[in-house]
């Protein structure tokens, strides 16, 4: 697939995949707030929320089988550090009600103004973060 194709592809399902769980179950499609809800929740969402979830780790998959062309990915940081950000971001998703994909796709489209906000705030953070990185010599 092209270099322009294959992104605009995945956004254009993603989208979609964000309209339809809107239109069809009336829910945002925040990720954090799905994986949240099923730790906790055991009523009529739970099957929902489980092929959502389900959704998302075969969708890859599933994509990596058909065209068999998985990227190289290489992780340098090590086991503690990667524990301890993905602790942050879950606290952050927590404090900031919402992930990048509640905010970011959903209310975006929404026109919610918190999730600008929010949104606003992720890219603002992810900006400094880089600079900080490579000032330091990290990157």
């Amino acid at each position: 697939m092209d270099a322009y194709l294959a992104p605009l592809a995945g956004g254009a399902l993603i989208g979609l995949s964000a309209s339809l769980l809107m239109l069809v179950n009336g829910r945002i499609a925040g990720i954090s707030g799905i994986v949240g809800g099923l730790l906790g929740q055991r009523g009529e969402r739970f099957g929902h929320d489980i092929a959502f979830v389900a959704g998302l780790l075969l969708g890859p998959l599933t994509y990596f089988t058909i065209f068999g062309n998985a990227p190289q990915v290489i992780v340098t940081a090590s086991w503690p550090l990667l524990i301890v950000a993905g602790l942050l971001v879950g606290f952050g998703t927590r404090m900031g009600s919402g992930c990048t994909s509640g905010h970011g796709i959903s209310g975006l489209a929404r026109l919610s103004p918190r999730s600008f906000a929010a949104v606003l705030t992720f890219l603002a953070t992810a900006i400094v973060t880089v600079l900080v990185m490579r000032l330091g010599g990290w990157l």
